[in-house]
């Protein structure tokens, strides 16, 4: 099976978010390789300026709409009547039909774990609050195939390193891939692409390069997505959050392994294991297939 079941995914080949840099290696020789390029966006709301992070700013509308529904400045069934980007000004403005005023929020925001811009931990556990997810199975035929896809799919990972991916799927299929320098930017693009696009959450899986942080399960619950997949590890406390809202909880997950903290009732074995390969060290997600 192809990626052709992608509706957006990374372009290694953008000529704006990576550079050539040369320097040396180990051995003082020479040599060339590709960074990662940041750049700064400024997010407004309508009139009022809320953040500034740190971007690829590949898809800053995205960026903006999805920073602005995580950090519960933005309703699900909030009205937005446009979002502007001005390229010069490296600025995103989200308009809505509701007046907002968020300058008491603003003056009292604590910074969590995340890189590049942190989160308002607050709001984000308001999502704990009565929650329910959806008992969505998950097939283990679909995280292989699922995995191998997105390990083999050309990012700008594989290309220079130094950044975060993460995909939305439906059983086997990844349907939007968004790369960051801060995984939160990351999710943020995923939830503003499924905000814009009226995506359904109740099917989907969610996976991610980044660790399984508090941060990373409480923004997949606010999101309605039932199922977390990682190829890194956990925080205890990201598995007692999942546990407690009935979020299935995957790390670890490469090549045949992966390990399940929370939600394994919606687990299927229905995958030989014998039959599934071992990741490749070509697409080995440690640096750039270049630096390796």
């Amino acid at each position: 099976m192809s990626g052709d079941h992608y509706l957006i995914k990374p372009d290694p080949r953008d000529p704006r978010l990576t550079e050539r840099v040369s320097g040396i290696d180990q051995t003082g020789a020479r040599v060339e390789t590709s960074v990662t390029v940041e750049r700064a966006l400024t997010i407004y709301l309508n009139a009022q300026e809320i953040v500034t992070a740190m971007t690829i700013n590949d898809y800053p509308a995205y960026l903006a709409l999805g920073f602005l529904l995580n950090q519960n400045m933005l309703m699900p069934d909030d009205v937005v009547t446009s979002v502007d980007y001005d390229d010069d000004l490296s600025v995103a403005v989200v308009r809505t039909e509701r007046k907002t005023d968020y300058e008491e929020k603003l003056r009292k925001r604590p910074q969590t774990s995340g890189c590049a811009q942190g989160t308002t931990f607050g709001d984000l556990m308001e999502a704990l609050e009565d929650v329910k997810l959806p008992d969505t199975e998950l097939r283990t035929s679909w995280l292989y195939e699922l995995t191998h896809q997105i390990n083999t799919t050309p990012s700008l990972y594989l290309e220079a390193g130094a950044i975060h991916g993460c995909v939305l799927a439906r059983q086997d299929k990844p349907l939007a891939y968004m790369e960051d320098v801060g995984r939160h930017n990351a999710v943020d693009k995923i939830a503003g692409w499924m905000f814009q696009n009226k995506v359904s959450a109740h099917d989907k899986i969610f996976y991610t390069t980044g660790r399984l942080t508090s941060e990373m399960v409480i923004k997949t619950v606010r999101m309605g997505i039932p199922i977390l997949v990682s190829r890194s590890g956990f925080t205890a406390w990201g598995v007692e959050l999942a546990r407690k809202a009935n979020l299935t909880l995957i790390g670890r997950a490469r090549g045949k392994r992966f390990i399940a903290l929370a939600g394994e009732q919606r687990i299927v074995f229905d995958q030989d294991i014998d039959s599934v390969q071992e990741e490749s060290g070509r697409f080995r997600r440690k640096a750039a297939m270049h630096d390796e």
